[in-house]
């Protein structure tokens, strides 16, 4: 396992999930940190809106963490270019759950959720284009 491979098995095991982490690709690894940070997202925005101040923090911390994880995962060497715009994103990320948290306001959860589905469904296209070329490689 590479060491970004590494780095998101190690962030999506901080959340406290190890269902399929050990025989999960790198890619898998990328797709299940942001489906996990898009489920503490869901959690954390139906918490703010029924008053559940300590949900709503675990659950925006937790979130975090995993953005953290994915921003840790960054491999620089394979397009440094893309990677900046990725770190950038993912402080940009950060910062608006920060301001959700301290001001209680579901609308910069929310603007996360769009813009981490857009990242995961780009993702998910790039995955999925790989798959018949990972099947060859493996027969």
């Amino acid at each position: 396992m590479n060491h970004a491979a590494q780095q998101a098995a190690q962030a999506y095991s901080q959340i406290g999930v190890q269902s399929g982490v050990g025989s999960a690709s790198p890619e898998q690894l990328i797709q299940m940190l942001m489906a996990g940070c898009l489920d503490r997202l869901a959690a954390a925005h139906g918490a703010m809106q029924r008053g559940e101040v300590a949900n709503k923090v675990r659950d925006i911390s937790k979130a975090m963490a995993i953005i953290d994880g994915l921003r840790c995962s960054l491999d620089s060497s394979a397009d440094a270019s893309l990677c900046e715009n990725l770190e950038a994103l993912y402080d940009y990320m950060n910062r608006q759950l920060l301001q959700a948290n301290l001001h209680n306001e579901a609308n910069y959860i929310e603007e996360v959720v769009g813009l981490m589905k857009g990242l995961k469904d780009a993702w998910d296209q790039v995955v999925s284009q790989q798959q018949p070329v990972l099947s060859a490689g493996a027969v």
